[in-house]
């Protein structure tokens, strides 16, 4: 992820996986919360393969990548992340079946320990810049209010306004892959994303 609003640097060995990562990541955060916030006419289960297919793998390899390029945060973030996505996939369709009433309170403590995560990237993420800051700022106010209201018996009306900010969040994340692809074509800022909040 490049950091400021200004010529990047010479181009690494591969090209920059961060776009993919956070394409990966928009698409299926918005496939799952337009179903928590009851937009969708289906089983609310249109997420799911995306959650392994693109949420999951694509961003665990865009993660993988990072490592390549050196980027600790990156390689951090799109790695969890991406392991979320499968991990979540994998407890919709292996556990929560068999769990009953206890699934509310699952996925609380799944996404408590996500916000946790989260939580210190949030504050790494004031040393990129501001896209990606927004990224994770928003993603923070989307785990806490589904995390109470899952621990709320999965009530509904929490969990529609923890959808609507998961909108909100793939959009944020759609921009910042958007200003990734085209900065990197031209080698030039031309989405701006921003400088560091400040300097540590």
């Amino acid at each position: 992820m490049s950091t400021v609003d200004e010529a990047p640097a010479p181009a690494p060995a591969v090209a920059d996986p961060a776009p993919l990562g956070l394409a990966a990541f928009a698409l299926t955060t918005f496939l799952l919360s337009a179903a928590n916030a009851g937009w969708t006419k289906g089983s609310g289960s249109e997420w799911l393969g995306y959650a392994f297919a693109y949420g999951g793998l694509a961003q665990l390899l865009a993660g993988m990548w990072e490592f390549k390029n050196k980027n600790v945060f990156g390689s951090t973030a799109f790695g969890s992340y991406g392991a979320f996505w499968i991990g979540l996939g994998l407890y919709v369709l292996l556990v929560a079946p068999t769990a009953g009433t206890g699934v509310p309170n699952d996925l609380g403590w799944i996404l408590l320990g996500f916000a946790i995560f989260n939580t210190y990237m949030l504050i790494i993420a004031t040393q990129t810049n501001m896209a990606v800051f927004l990224v994770f700022l928003t993603l923070e106010i989307t785990e806490i209010v589904l995390f109470i209201g899952q621990f709320d018996h999965g009530k509904t009306s929490i969990i529609k306004v923890g959808g609507y900010i998961g909108v909100l969040t793939a959009i944020v994340a759609w921009y910042t892959s958007a200003a990734g692809v085209m900065n990197g074509m031209k080698g030039r800022p031309v989405f701006p994303v921003g400088k560091p909040l400040f300097d540590l």
